[in-house]
């Protein structure tokens, strides 16, 4: 079975990846599992761009096929911020539960109704042998009053799922895998990921 690095550091992002993944044909392994510790700048002015520079990186480092994602907030009353340009524009707070105050902070006179927003992912996989597969997936909703949940990272607890009546860290993982952004995007890719694994090397 050919192996799959995934491009973070951050083990829910590869548990999460490991599970949209399933039945893919791929080994889905993490950096930690080849001892490799890699830092990327995300520097690009889209979501496709960061995930490509991330993949083609650690590509680069292990000699595998590597997946990367890069997926952002989008709120209307702001404009689409804080979108893929948010470590440029002030939205990077201390950690997660600051960046979420600075949101909460910056929509405190927008009413309920007044908030949708949309998680959007893009995804490539960068192979051993130069060519990049990409997909991208959105899922759309409305930011809460306040956080709620904890299952999750980034800005789930304050990302009300329509239709759900709760966050995104209050799903499951079961539930938050058929209708995150990442979830379309890996359901995107899944079939060509397959046919590669299939093919052999």
């Amino acid at each position: 079975m050919p192996r799959l690095l995934i491009a973070s550091n951050n083990p829910d992002k590869v548990a999460e990846f490991r599970d949209l993944l399933a039945g893919s044909g791929w080994d889905v392994i993490a950096p930690a599992d080849l001892g490799l510790a890699l830092e990327v700048a995300e520097t690009g002015a889209s979501y496709a761009e960061n995930a490509r520079t991330k993949a083609e990186a650690f590509r680069d480092a292990s000699g595998l096929a590597a997946l990367a994602d890069d997926s952002g907030l989008e709120v209307d009353a702001l404009g689409g911020e804080p979108g893929p340009l948010h470590h440029v524009r002030g939205w990077d707070g201390r950690d997660q539960a600051d960046r979420i105050r600075i949101l909460l902070d910056a929509l405190r006179d927008v009413p309920p109704g007044r908030r949708s927003a949309r998680f959007r992912a893009a995804i490539v996989v960068a192979l051993p042998d130069g060519r990049l597969l990409q997909s991208e997936g959105a899922c759309e909703g409305e930011i809460a009053l306040q956080p709620a949940g904890s299952n999750g990272f980034g800005y789930d607890p304050v990302f009300l799922v329509p239709g759900e009546g709760r966050t995104m860290a209050e799903l499951s993982a079961a539930e938050k895998n058929r209708v995150s952004h990442r979830a379309a995007a890996a359901a995107a890719l899944r079939p060509r990921l397959r046919a590669l694994a299939a093919a052999g090397p």
